[in-house]
């Protein structure tokens, strides 16, 4: 990043992301291109951690606004920057592009423990639909951190978290109906063919009553081809035998809860009153 140049080119064509450290003016930054400048501020010495350690590992929900996350002793507020003084067993750095990285599994930890809940669990979502890492990897290292700050809540998080969702807000749907006491709904249902082969994915549902709750994000409005599929793609769930309850943008928690209900509770009683296991 901007090495080597003389000062009045550095005035011109770059851009100034932390202190000592520049960007070519027209280059792209990207929260993995942050996260890389957060660690040359610190002269290669920080651990890259938190969301910026999940946007190195592949995430795609990290805001590029976001404060890149280290873990460093130099604890000194700096915009931008958000330095944790956290200790870091060797077992849990490794290398990403030749900087010092939290693992995977030591990510999901921080970020369970240091954010509330729906952020983790929107940040851990993501990290494992990524990394695939296994969510048993992470749980096993909190067990070795029985002692830490916010471990509580943070087993809550990885024990509910799910690589099947999609945005940021099918984690969000997931967790409301979690939160309502329904059972956690299985995620990516396939939906398959006459021939038996898969032809569709629902974001989430019980198999078990054939009842799928889809959240319809901004591509099925912006994108024509996005919102021709999803319409075939409901109309062969129905065909199936699914019931679809579709959530949109601005849906009320409550109305959203109660259709859900409504769908689950038709399902559970079958044919003339005859109820089925929920």
């Amino acid at each position: 990043m901007a090495a080597g140049v003389s000062w009045g080119d550095l005035q011109r064509n770059h851009v100034r992301l932390f202190r000592d450290v520049y960007i070519d003016a027209d280059a792209e930054v990207t929260a993995a291109t942050r996260a890389r400048a957060g660690w040359l501020w610190s002269g290669r010495t920080a651990i890259v951690a938190g969301r910026s350690a999940a946007a190195l590992h592949g995430s795609a929900w990290v805001d590029v606004t976001d404060p890149v996350e280290l873990i460093h002793d130099n604890r000194h507020r700096l915009p931008g920057l958000r330095v944790r003084g956290d200790s870091v067993d060797e077992a849990d750095i490794m290398l990403v592009d030749g900087m010092a990285v939290t693992t995977p599994a030591r990510t999901a930890l921080d970020m369970a423990c240091w954010y509330p809940r729906l952020h983790a669990m929107i940040a851990v979502d993501a990290l494992l639909r990524a990394s695939g890492l296994r969510i048993a990897e992470a749980v096993a290292l909190a067990d070795c951190h029985s002692g830490r700050r916010g471990i509580v809540s943070a087993h809550r998080v990885l024990r509910a978290a799910d690589a099947g969702a999609q945005s940021p807000k099918e984690t969000w749907l997931r967790m409301l109906l979690v939160d309502d006491d329904l059972p956690p709904p299985v995620t990516q249902i396939p939906v398959y063919g006459d021939t038996g082969s898969i032809v569709a994915y629902l974001d989430m549902g019980w198999p078990d009553l054939q009842v799928a709750v889809e959240y319809d994000g901004e591509q099925h409005r912006t994108s024509r081809s996005q919102y021709r599929w999803d319409v075939r793609r409901l109309e062969i769930a129905a065909r199936r035998g699914w019931v679809v309850v579709r959530v949109v943008a601005g849906d009320d928690p409550a109305d959203i809860l109660r259709r859900v209900r409504a769908a689950r509770a038709q399902r559970t009683a079958g044919p003339a009153g005859i109820r089925r296991s929920a």
